[in-house]
């Protein structure tokens, strides 16, 4: 009998996004993610179905423990113990990344295709950065999980479930923008304790980001402009609504332009 010739349907976009959100182990989410960022382009997407989880969301692994964010550790990079801190702190970081990205994905109905699959995209690149990441604390001794850690950045995408454009104003071009500013000072933090593998994760980190954010950038304006809302006015009424953190100086200006702030909105940043 000739070997089957049948393969398998791919399964929705968003579907699948919603299954990856769910995913409690870590290397089984950064799978899931990077398998759903290659096949973007080819897997049917649902954009008016209003999908429902199943459980809790985001899906999470035992460990790290968390606890309130004054109350994470601080360790200086100069020491071994200090530097694997801090790159647990950046990895957690990523992989909450992963988490906002797939939600964003599922949650949001009846937006653009584009939408949808600019966004599965970054899922897959926030997987990668968490794998580099993870990979170089492993080699440390050291693995996701060993430190505690802190839930901001989920706090923000509860906040914002129920509004697409507060979720692009205050997750990607809030909370992912402020890694614009404080990657270069963590590089040279890392440069000076010698660890420059650490350094080349984070330029690809920065990289990528920017592209995250202007991703963010793009889809708020968008919003914006179909509700009939004037996205620089409304910025500031939204960061109060919903107590955003204000960016931390010194703002990284060349990558917040390249990822499309307005120079209104940097001054408006900046002060």
């Amino acid at each position: 009998m000739p070997a089957s010739t049948d393969v398998a349907p791919l399964p929705d976009l968003r579907r699948a996004a919603l299954a990856a959100l769910q995913e409690t182990e870590p290397g089984a989410k950064v799978a899931a993610a990077r398998a759903l960022a290659l096949r973007r382009d080819d897997a049917p997407l649902d954009v008016v179905a209003e999908l429902r989880p199943a459980g809790d969301l985001p899906g999470r692994p035992g460990r790290p423990h968390l606890v309130p964010a004054l109350r994470v550790r601080q360790r200086p990079a100069s020491t071994p113990e200090g530097r694997a801190g801090l790159l647990h702190a950046i990895a957690h970081i990523e992989f909450n990344a992963i988490n906002l990205a797939l939600d964003a994905v599922w949650r949001f109905a009846g937006l653009p295709a584009a939408y949808y699959r600019d966004w599965v995209r970054v899922a897959g690149e926030e997987a990668h950065h968490f794998s580099l990441l993870r990979e170089h604390l492993q080699s440390l001794g050291r693995d996701y999980g060993d430190f505690d850690a802190h839930d901001g950045l989920w706090t923000m995408t509860a906040r914002t479930a129920h509004d697409p454009v507060a979720r692009m104003a205050l997750v990607p071009r809030t909370l992912e923008a402020r890694g614009l500013d404080a990657t270069p000072p963590l590089q040279r933090k890392f440069a000076r304790a010698g660890d420059r593998h650490a350094v080349d994760i984070l330029a690809v980190i920065l990289r990528d980001e920017i592209g995250h954010v202007a991703i963010g950038n793009r889809w708020y304006r968008w919003l914006c402009d179909r509700d009939g809302l004037d996205p620089v006015a409304l910025y500031p009424q939204l960061a109060e609504r919903y107590d955003a953190p204000k960016p931390r100086p010194p703002l990284n200006l060349d990558a917040r332009e390249a990822a499309g702030f307005t120079a209104e909105e940097m001054a408006w940043l900046s002060a």
